[in-house]
């Protein structure tokens, strides 16, 4: 299954989300740590939760590269 993102781009936006820092709850703060160490792909609950977060954070996967 594919989450549409490379394991590069998932991480430098989940960064990118972190580092801004802004409407993050510890859940979510340790979610965004996790999709930066494990290549696993995202289920479909975890794609959309990344979305939410990318869209709080007004982040898009083109705009971090």
């Amino acid at each position: 299954m594919s989450d549409g993102y490379t394991f590069e781009q998932r991480r430098a936006l989940a960064l990118a989300i972190l580092t801004k820092g802004e409407r993050l709850t510890r859940k979510s703060g340790s979610f965004l740590g996790q999709l930066i160490v494990d290549p696993t792909p995202m289920t479909t609950a975890q794609q959309d939760w990344f979305t939410v977060l990318s869209e709080r954070a007004g982040l898009t996967e083109g705009e971090v590269e």
